[in-house]
């Protein structure tokens, strides 16, 4: 059985005016009543607010085939094809080995979801949307990963019962499952290149967000927790060339990231340190503790962990900056909520926090000054800055 994290509060807000709710009732009973909705239908006034709404929930229903319509164009490597020059029909048929009947409604398909757009004299070319999956390698990577993840989600009345032996998804993210104080020191070296090298690949969308935001000038040596194969790191030291940087990570991680550190001519201001953050002390010296996308992956009680770790490693005045996907709070409109409350349900730990629970984590571990640094594109990664006093 996977192992879950318990600790999420319920939502909560003020209390409502008992006005609110009759209204809300009267409003529900009107939006689940047929005659309504024929009315609203054919009314000129009211058909294109029925109309949006009949497509957003059928977008709904079709988003699994939406995912596959993705997963098969990047299988195929469609739109990489594409990017290069315009295809027809029958080239693709011919490079993906696939016969033209039935590869015809996939590019049908992908053209009605925006991946591709008709060119022309029967070509192919890249949709608006397709660009981007085309040009970075991190979406395509995650877009193969989500495979795993749908196989858990066959059936997510049962995974969210938990009544599901582990599946796919924890098989993946071993540390989300495992409870074993000797097991991460024994996972098997392909288990750990694998997920490295997802993360690695999906990192730079992080990172960008945090080089674009955050001023390194006034630090002069950063440790990384949790780091990874150090993609991190490798950009960090590209833009701020007047740090000193370290990262954390288990040794089997460590190797991976020491062996690209030396590959890039790192070595001299890139070191590592292996270990487990959870039972480890950190390394002390550095003045700024970065931890990129790693709290969500764990329970409460793990993340305190990792906190005070971090609090205790750093000196008086020193800063920690910590930066991941973020529920939004009550009364904003969700970005990536929905998608990372469920996958991290199926990794079989960790949960998606709003930023003001994370600051009431790490005041807990002895934080102050704790402070939201607003960035470009949050769907991807909040920020969070906070110092030791």
């Amino acid at each position: 059985m996977k192992t879950l994290d318990l600790a999420q509060p319920a939502p909560h807000g003020r209390r409502r005016a008992a006005w609110r709710d009759a209204l809300d009732a009267r409003l529900d009973r009107w939006l689940t009543d047929p005659a309504i909705y024929r009315w609203t239908a054919s009314n000129p006034l009211t058909r294109w607010m029925t109309r949006r709404r009949a497509r957003q929930v059928f977008d709904l229903m079709a988003g699994f085939i939406y995912s596959q319509v993705l997963l098969a164009s990047v299988r195929l490597r469609i739109l990489e094809t594409v990017a290069q020059a315009p295809r027809t029909l029958d080239e693709l048929a011919s490079e993906c080995k696939v016969p033209a009947p039935a590869l015809q409604r996939l590019l049908s398909s992908a053209v009605a979801l925006r991946l591709l757009e008709l060119r022309g004299e029967g070509r192919y070319g890249l949709g608006p949307l397709g660009a981007p999956v085309a040009s970075h390698p991190g979406i395509r990577a995650m877009v193969e990963h989500h495979a795993v993840l749908y196989h858990d989600l066959q059936d997510p009345v049962a995974l969210l019962r938990d009544q599901l032996p582990q599946g796919q998804m924890a098989e993946y993210w071993p540390y989300a499952a495992t409870e074993s104080a000797a097991a991460p020191r024994h996972w098997q070296a392909d288990k750990v290149s694998r997920y490295s090298d997802l993360m690695s690949a999906s990192q730079p969308f992080v990172v960008d967000e945090i080089l674009a935001t955050y001023p390194f000038d006034q630090h002069q040596r950063v440790l990384d927790v949790g780091g990874g194969q150090g993609t991190f790191v490798s950009r960090l030291a590209r833009h701020a060339p007047h740090l000193s940087l370290q990262l954390f990570d288990l040794p089997q991680v460590v190797e991976l990231a020491e062996a690209s550190f030396r590959q890039q001519g790192l070595a001299g201001r890139a070191t590592v340190c292996g270990g487990d953050f959870l039972r480890d002390p950190l390394p002390p010296g550095a003045d700024l503790v970065t931890l990129v996308r790693v709290a969500h992956d764990h329970t409460d009680a793990n993340v305190k962990t990792i906190l005070r770790a971090i609090h205790a490693a750093l000196p008086v005045g020193g800063t920690l900056l910590l930066a991941e996907p973020m529920a939004q709070p009550a009364g904003e409109p969700p970005l990536g909520d929905a998608y990372f409350h469920f996958y991290l349900l199926a990794m079989g730990s960790g949960r998606l926090r709003t930023p003001q629970e994370l600051t009431s984590l790490m005041a807990e571990a002895g934080f102050a000054r704790i402070t939201p640094v607003v960035n470009p594109m949050p769907l991807q990664t909040r920020i969070l800055i906070a110092r030791k006093s």
